[in-house]
């Protein structure tokens, strides 16, 4: 599937293969790009994860994980759910709290 674009709502792959997906991601900031980012990081299986936006007013975060052996789609969706499950907590903390 390499060089092949697949769209999924906002999410575009530019690039996959067993060990690497590149992603753009239409309509978010660093605030999620960054998130997703630190949990990647925090798997074993991740070798890395970052990402950048080119232009802070138009572009659109272009995000690259590269795992060391494992699918790196199965390491996104585990970190958006974590990313999910961590916000539903906040938002509870908040609710709790005020």
């Amino acid at each position: 599937m390499d060089n092949k674009v697949d769209k999924m709502d906002n999410i575009e792959i530019l690039k996959e293969t067993p060990t690497e997906l590149e992603i753009k991601i239409e309509d978010e900031s660093h605030g999620v790009c960054n998130a997703l980012r630190h949990i990647l990081m925090e798997d074993e299986n991740v070798e890395y994860a970052v990402y950048n936006i080119d232009h802070p007013l138009t572009g659109k975060p272009v995000m690259t994980i590269k795992t060391t052996g494992s699918n790196p789609k199965e390491a996104l969706k585990k970190a958006a759910e974590k990313l999910k499950s961590d916000s539903l907590d906040f938002k509870q903390l908040i609710e709790d709290n005020l």
